[in-house]
């Protein structure tokens, strides 16, 4: 059974940032008073869309989450244009994907893209999170909060803000397979390359 828990509507501010080694990025934020709030964690992303990919031209987003033992469902709208990544983002925890599964696909959605990292989060307080991402195509650091702590958080890093990045991980992984001239499928481990829905 399905359990559906309810958030308020939200905005997403976020960028990225690429990395070489995350592990120098873990002990800075060790140093600057960081503590991890989630553990590393495999997570699961399928991203659902129309026969046409309607959703992906008008930058939404539909997607079903995998993130050690929680399940969620997000919606994501468009993305506003600036420096960093500004959009909708509405969620619900689930206790199975499966339910919410057969329904897209009554509805006529189906499957269009799957990617999958492990993710360390930490935080200082309550102002923002940073999010440490291990992917197929590379480390990424992700900061999420108001734009000012976000601006604040990356000089403390270290980081400039011409190394901000606010495509998502499918665009990114679209522009990595273009640069290395193979097929861009999905962003999966080698162990697993195939699409599924677990319960």
């Amino acid at each position: 059974m399905m359990e559906l828990m309810q958030q308020p509507n939200s905005v997403e501010v976020e960028v990225k940032i690429a990395v070489p080694e995350l592990a120098a990025v873990a002990a800075q934020l060790t140093r600057l008073g960081f503590g991890v709030t989630s553990e590393r964690k495999f997570e699961s992303n399928t991203i659902w869309d129309t026969p046409d990919f309607s959703l992906r031209s008008s930058g939404e987003i539909v997607r079903l989450r995998e993130y050690g033992d929680h399940k969620v469902v997000t919606y994501k709208g468009p993305a506003q244009p600036g420096k960093h990544k500004q959009r909708e983002e509405l969620e619900s925890g689930l206790t199975s994907l499966v339910p919410l599964a057969r329904i897209f696909t009554r509805l006529g959605l189906a499957p269009s893209f799957r990617y999958e990292k492990y993710r360390t989060e930490y935080q200082r307080g309550d102002s923002g999170t940073v999010t440490l991402d291990e992917t197929p195509i590379g480390n990424f650091i992700e900061l999420e909060g108001a734009p000012d702590w976000i601006d604040s958080t990356a000089r403390e890093l270290g980081f400039l803000e011409s190394q901000y990045l606010t495509a998502s991980y499918a665009t990114l992984y679209v522009d990595h397979c273009k640069t290395l001239g193979v097929r861009a499928e999905h962003m999966t481990f080698p162990k697993d390359s195939g699409l599924r829905v677990s319960g």
